[in-house]
């Protein structure tokens, strides 16, 4: 290693203090010429060649933009700089690192379009970009960054579609875009390069157009997010191939149609929302035998019919049962109470029938309260801990 080559990295990183506010002054009273650039504060150096391969700033209160000097530290693996007050483009002069393997810029006030030169980078591994101002689109360049594995883009401002050539990436295990304005439809066969997919988090955008079909030939997803949309259609029967899941958001759409039975057999699942649809269909008596980890049942407002299933009292690790506003009918039954987990049961607006009756919860630590009411034929129960 030459002097010149540390120097180097050590006059990128002094121009970087001296053009971003650092109001805690940590940079200012640890970052000096006098000192060894690899014992500084929020950096990490290589063993064999001593240059800048990591620079973690994340939680810093650092202020302004990112300096172009950054795209300097040629040896860099990992660039964190979240949870700070930065604001401003990114500097094309970041497409240089082309060794970079994370990119982590999350929780801070960077605005613009998401740069094409990003695709340049392909290395990156993870591209986490979450909660800052980003607008426009998501550019199709980003199919190039062939070894990527985690693509976090939630909570920006971001509109039109989601390109398909995202799904071409065989690499990626979590895809990550929630709360946007992300429009169009998703491809049917977007599984089929997607063996590794674990998170598809698109929850809180404007898609459309039916939920993919083949949805169930991503083997290996634990989330499947897809809530606060516009969905349309039924519910693809082939989620119940999704042997992994354990978390199923789809609420707040305009499906129809039954719910499939398959996914009832999907004994991983913790969470299923599906309310706010125009659900049908009754639910299956052995539910809780083939879902032994559920933990809450979300399926309010919907058209579901049926008696609430007997054997209720199954799922033991259940917390929150909400089946208000549908078309049950029938008694409710008393083994419903069996889990000692229970946080709220919500079943008003139903056509359900039989005695308010008081329990007492001799299993759980916390006390518990019951409060039913029976109008018309109509229960609300609620269950406030």
């Amino acid at each position: 290693m030459t002097t010149r080559n540390l120097n180097s990295d050590q006059f990128v990183l002094l121009e970087f203090k001296d053009r971003i506010a650092d109001p805690q002054n940590v940079l200012a009273n640890n970052w000096t010429a006098s000192t060894s650039v690899c014992n500084w504060i929020g950096v990490s150096c290589g063993i064999i060649h001593k240059r800048v391969i990591a620079l973690n700033l994340t939680s810093m209160n650092l202020r302004g933009t990112i300096p172009p000097h950054l795209g300097n530290l040629s040896f860099l693996l990992s660039l964190d700089l979240s949870s700070n007050n930065l604001s401003g483009y990114l500097p094309k002069e970041l497409g240089q690192l082309h060794r970079l393997r994370i990119i982590q810029l999350s929780y801070n006030s960077l605005n613009g379009e998401i740069p094409a030169w990003l695709g340049n980078l392909q290395r990156v591994q993870r591209l986490e970009m979450e909660n800052n101002n980003f607008t426009g689109t998501i550019p199709q360049t980003l199919v190039n960054m062939s070894n990527l594995e985690v693509l976090n883009l939630q909570f920006n401002q971001l509109s039109g579609q989601v390109p398909y050539s995202i799904f071409r990436i065989s690499s990626l295990k979590i895809i990550t875009l929630f709360s946007n304005s992300l429009s169009g439809s998703l491809p049917n066969d977007m599984c089929q390069r997607l063996p590794k997919l674990e998170v598809l988090y698109l929850s809180r955008n404007e898609l459309s157009g039916n939920v993919p079909s083949r949805i169930g030939k991503c083997n290996n997803l634990q989330i499947l997010a897809l809530s606060y949309n516009q969905f349309t259609g039924i519910i693809p029967r082939g989620i119940g191939n999704l042997t992994r899941l354990e978390e199923l958001h789809l609420e707040m759409n305009n499906l129809e149609g039954q719910i499939p039975t398959p996914i009832f057999n999907i004994s991983s699942l913790k969470t299923i929302f599906l309310s706010n649809n125009s659900l049908s269909s009754s639910l299956p008596n052995g539910l809780c035998h083939h879902c032994p980890m559920l933990e809450w049942l979300v399926l309010e407002h919907n058209e579901l019919s049926g008696n609430i299933p007997s054997r209720m009292g199954e799922c033991y690790k259940l917390q929150i049962l909400d089946l208000a506003a549908n078309q049950f009918s029938g008694l409710i039954p008393k083994s419903i109470f069996n889990s000692t987990m229970l946080q709220g049961i919500y079943l008003n607006d139903n056509s359900l029938e039989g005695m308010c009756f008081t329990l007492f919860f001799s299993k759980v630590q916390n006390a518990f309260c019951l409060i039913c009411f029976f109008f018309f034929r109509h229960y609300f129960i609620i269950l406030i801990s």
